[in-house]
């Protein structure tokens, strides 16, 4: 009974594997042509697969640091189109300043200057948070080589600076930041990959 038994098992065997031997010989029927390994006797089909990451969810100090990293970024890319106009604008303001010989002309062209950047940036710079504020008085002393205090102290004279720092205060800015290549070397890497793909000149 029991060599019966294994016959059978045999028998069975034998019949699959002759199954499968069948399976791997190329038909007419075959539609789909994939790249093979011969390891000796056998031809094993070969896919090559696409390269991918696994990674594990980042540590809570790489996170934050990320985060910072993302909103700084975001931030130079809003702000940093201003302080190029601004930058543009202050010298031809002073270049024109130079042409007007009374106090009065000066006085009429900045007024009229600043009506005319109120229309075309107020609304623009009024949507921008605090902290695209702080970034955006950085970036404009690295444009023009002056903190936003000593523009408008020049234009506008030492009170409106004065009332302007005061108000910036209140809201955690200083227009006397300035752009430092060590302490914010962070934009500057930031600005060179804006001016990398050339969104501006």
């Amino acid at each position: 009974m029991t060599v019966l038994r294994y016959s059978i098992i045999l028998s069975i065997c034998i019949l699959c594997l002759a199954g499968s031997a069948a399976a791997q010989q190329r038909t007419a029927t075959d539609t789909v042509a994939v790249r093979a390994v011969l390891y000796g006797n056998d031809t094993i089909p070969s896919i090559t697969l696409h390269i991918f990451d696994v990674t594990d969810k980042l540590p809570r100090r790489l996170r934050k640091q990320r985060e910072r990293w993302t909103r700084l970024r975001n931030a130079v890319y809003v702000t940093y189109p201003y302080a190029v106009s601004a930058g543009r604008i202050l010298k031809d303001v002073n270049r024109d300043l130079k042409t007007f010989s009374s106090k009065k002309e000066r006085k009429e062209y900045l007024a009229s200057k600043e009506k005319l950047l109120k229309a075309e940036f107020g609304d623009k710079l009024e949507n921008l948070s605090v902290y695209q504020g702080k970034v955006l008085m950085k970036l404009i002393h690295r444009e023009t080589g002056e903190n936003c205090y000593d523009i408008v102290k020049e234009l506008k004279g030492g009170f409106n600076a004065r009332m302007y720092q005061t108000v910036a205060f209140f809201f955690g800015g200083n227009l006397k930041s300035e752009f430092n290549s060590q302490d914010d070397k962070d934009i500057e890497l930031i600005v060179q990959e804006i001016q990398l793909y050339n969104r501006f000149n």
